[in-house]
């Protein structure tokens, strides 16, 4: 019996449970997308992509978070609030109050939204993950953590409201 690539992911996060998703996909040639379909069904929640507009509305009251952004290896981290933006020559553009985090988010080219929920190095871990056209990541926003590294819990009540409305 052939072994398939769902198979092959869930064996590699038994071998290996304390891998990332990304990990997992750079290491079997698979999308990342593909590895987080391949948790087990209390770990990842689908966003319909009808409701970005709401999450983006939202997003910037959740307070601090770490977004994080993957590029050829390298992974750039930007911890505070999610700014606020608004639809302008087709991209939703991030604008902060100070300096910070700004950008311009091509929305169309997200095809699908994913909440993991995944512990990630012994530690309960909450993420909102966009992928793109090539079911890669294009960007990740976890929750905040307090200074002891304990998830805030105002942050933690909203994803699992989030998570029951899906």
């Amino acid at each position: 019996m052939q072994q398939t690539d769902n198979d092959k992911i869930q064996q590699y996060f038994i071998d290996n449970p304390n891998m990332m998703p990304s990990q997992v996909a750079d290491a079997l040639k698979v999308s990342e997308l593909a590895v987080v379909k391949a948790l087990p069904d209390d770990e990842w929640h689908s966003i319909a992509l009808t409701e970005m507009d709401e999450l983006f509305t939202h997003l910037p009251q959740w307070g601090n978070v770490t977004t994080i952004i993957t590029v050829s290896g390298n992974i750039f981290e930007f911890k505070g609030p999610f700014p606020k933006g608004k639809y302008a020559r087709g991209y939703y553009n991030l604008i902060p109050k100070n300096n910070g985090f700004h950008g311009h988010l091509k929305l169309d080219e997200i095809i699908h939204i994913v909440i993991i929920s995944k512990a990630f190095r012994g530690r309960e871990s909450y993420s909102i993950n966009f992928f793109g056209r090539f079911e890669e990541i294009v960007f990740k926003v976890y929750l905040g953590r307090d200074e002891k590294g304990v998830l805030l819990p105002k942050q933690v009540e909203r994803i699992k409201q989030l998570i029951n409305r899906v």
